[in-house]
């Protein structure tokens, strides 16, 4: 059975271009709708019971979207137990039963072939073969993830074993142990959820180029599936896993972090939210369906595989071992979406009107689960649009942050793939005025060592490089100010480009991401921006200062949180 299929034709970044082949879509929905067969469902690892499941509202169907009933109160906020205040346990329940109440596996469900590109030249799967293989990276979990979703439908197709395989390299970028920690405790829940699915999980020390091609041989695989990011550094692991895997052995990716596949949303890179809004939404109904569930796999490995010495993964990491491990965040699936429940139950209704507000609590704080791919921001999505009815400014606004704005820094990074932390990135407007202006006298000049310390004269972005210090986390709109601020204070727009990534690289737990790279891109080089005023420094840039933050917050109050204080000037 083909592969070539799957994939969309569609443009792709010169990376790729040596080696990756672009083929047009056909048949394969042929080969993706074959006949349901009653596949026996394993446990939700989330799931605690199924006392709340009703009967009545489940739909053994392939189609892709919940029942008219369900669908009616998604969309008016029906009572349910996630708004009456009942446990984390119920409204884990409830996501689990969603899923099941969608079809009873994948092998049922309507699968849109646009979300899968090939990455290889090989067309299709060899008899005979002993699994299916889901290279996990991005996105790190088990259930609402198309990625493994797509691999199980192969790996039930034919019949034959699924393998999910994640390659630990020992140092990637700044990230250190507080995002190694995280990372890894989240890849322990999930080996644990798919141990109980009869899914054979191996963590593989190394680069995906050195381990997997080995893997692919030993457990004779026969397709190999992988998930999207539009970073470099990724970007290069599939192109040079591409060129080691046989001929014979097909490799399809899957873009399982946006609602909309980067590659759909838009064929080149956009402006800004305005010209990429409507090309998402006028999608959104093809994509923004619910999730079948990733059910036990009725043909599991001979050969169990040992479980994962974590303690030894750890240990191998080459990584700062400095910056602490944050308190107040759980990894993992789980912990993500516990932290959605009390969002929605606690936060969402201040979203719309507090959310730029740092005193308030307002905000989701899912971003470093998100990031991890921990949780999906499609069930995010499903989930807060069930409090539309009560809360629609707010369902509003989050909804244009969680899918326009982040889908917008996929697009900027994919479609600027080599310039996408770096001034020539920039508009050409944007270029000029920060080279025009680079010779300005700065008032304040402070060194990486200055800013890391949170020791400058000003107590306000002192306190919230303290908050990034400590919590691994800078509310938002305080991001933009502190990022502005260090181009001010900076010799230069590429040391400060260059200091503004490395601090939220290092400490931030949502770092070395596309929103991240956009949000230091906006606040020093006018990415997705307009020209301003101009001024000083910033030239056209626009411009943030402290007396505008008092008129929108009560600065001594954040200031006295984290007991910040401004240095003089020496």
């Amino acid at each position: 059975m083909s592969l070539r299929l799957f994939i969309s034709s569609v443009p792709i970044n010169s990376l790729f271009l040596a080696r990756t082949k672009f083929v047009h879509r056909a048949s394969i929905l042929n080969f993706l709708c074959a006949k349901k067969s009653p596949f026996v469902l394993g446990k939700q690892y989330i799931a605690v019971s199924s006392r709340n499941m009703s009967s009545g509202d489940k739909r053994k169907s392939s189609g892709s979207g919940e029942s008219p009933s369900k669908k009616a109160k998604v969309e008016n906020g029906a009572s349910s137990s996630s708004q009456d205040g009942a446990g984390s346990e119920d409204f884990l329940q409830q996501i689990a039963d969603r899923r099941t109440g969608v079809c009873e596996s994948v092998a049922g469900f309507k699968f849109n072939k646009k979300r899968c590109r090939q990455m290889s030249d090989g067309g299709d799967l060899k008899q005979n073969c002993g699994g299916i293989l889901y290279w996990m990276s991005r996105d790190q979990r088990v259930q609402d993830n198309w990625a493994l979703l797509f691999a199980q439908r192969l790996a039930l197709k034919h019949k034959v074993p699924l393998y999910v395989c994640f390659c630990l390299v020992p140092k990637f970028l700044d990230a250190t142990i507080r995002h190694y920690g995280f990372m890894l405790k989240g890849l322990e829940e999930v080996e644990k959820e798919l141990t109980e699915l009869d899914v054979s999980f191996h963590l593989l020390t190394g680069h995906a180029v050195d381990v997997l091609p080995e893997f692919v041989s030993e457990k004779n695989i026969g397709g190999v599936v992988t998930d999207f990011s539009p970073l470099r550094t990724p970007m290069k692991w599939v192109h040079d896993l591409a060129g080691k895997l046989p001929s014979d052995v097909p490799f399809v990716q899957v873009d399982a972090h946006n609602i909309v596949p980067c590659w759909e949303a838009s064929p080149k890179q956009e402006y800004g939210a305005r010209t990429i809004r409507n090309k998402i939404h006028n999608q959104l109904s093809s994509y923004l369906t619910e999730f079948p569930p990733v059910c036990k796999h009725p043909h599991p490995t001979k050969d169990k595989p040992e479980p994962t010495d974590w303690a030894a993964a750890r240990a191998s990491l080459k990584v700062d071992m400095t910056v602490a491990e944050v308190t107040w965040a759980t990894p993992g699936t789980t912990g993500g979406l516990r932290q959605l429940e009390s969002f929605c139950k606690q936060r969402l209704k201040n979203f719309g009107t507090d959310r730029n507000n740092p005193n308030k609590r307002a905000l989701s704080n899912l971003s470093p689960w998100i990031h991890f791919g921990q949780i999906s921001v499609q069930r995010c999505i499903l989930t807060v649009k069930k409090y539309r009815s009560k809360y629609k400014e707010s369902v509003d606004a989050y909804i244009e942050e969680a899918i326009i704005r982040r889908e917008l820094s996929d697009n900027f990074c994919f479609y600027n793939h080599d310039k996408y932390d770096s001034i020539k990135g920039a508009a050409a407007w944007a270029q000029k005025t920060l080279k025009d202006h680079a010779g300005d006298k700065r008032e304040y000049l402070y060194s990486r060592e200055q800013l890391e310390q949170a020791k400058t004269h000003d107590d306000l972005w002192n306190a919230a490089q303290i908050q990034l210090n400590k919590e691994g986390k800078m509310h938002g709109f305080l991001r933009m100010y502190w990022a502005k601020k260090i181009l001010e204070w900076t010799e230069s727009p590429q040391v400060a480009l260059k200091e503004a990534i490395y601090l939220n690289d290092k400490y931030s737990l949502d770092g070395r991401d596309p929103n991240g790279y956009v949000g230091c891109m906006w606040s020093i080089c006018g990415i997705h921006d307009q020209g301003w005023a101009e001024r000083p420094v910033f030239g056209k840039i626009r411009f943030m200062n402290y007396n505008g933050c008092k008129r929108k917050f009560d600065v001594a109050q954040f200031v006295t949180k984290y007991k910040a204080k401004g240095f003089l000037k020496k």
